[in-house]
């Protein structure tokens, strides 16, 4: 299986955030242009996004991650901690 590449956040030459330019449709060929800002939860790594993605079909239930991850309660609230940090530094930056 070929691993999907992954969509860069910062820039390689300077290190800042990159903007969205384009979109393309590979369906139907449509193409979308512009400067959009990524997300806050797009900015994050691929690693915390599956975090996220686990933790809302986890009902958001820290003990359900704890047990899915084979982790300690307190280690799952401090990781959920941490990233809810970086969001809010990602928001902020936004605005």
């Amino acid at each position: 299986m070929i691993k999907a590449k992954q969509l860069p956040k910062l820039c390689p030459s300077c290190g800042a955030t990159l903007r969205v330019k384009a979109m393309h449709c590979a369906h139907c060929q449509t193409s979308v242009e512009g400067d959009y800002e990524q997300p806050a939860l797009m900015r994050i790594s691929k690693e915390d996004q599956e975090f996220i993605t686990d933790f809302v079909l986890c009902s958001g239930s820290l003990k359900e991650m704890a047990q899915k991850m084979g982790l300690s309660y307190p280690t799952v609230r401090n990781r959920l901690d941490d990233l809810i940090s970086t969001l809010k530094r990602n928001v902020e930056n936004d605005r």
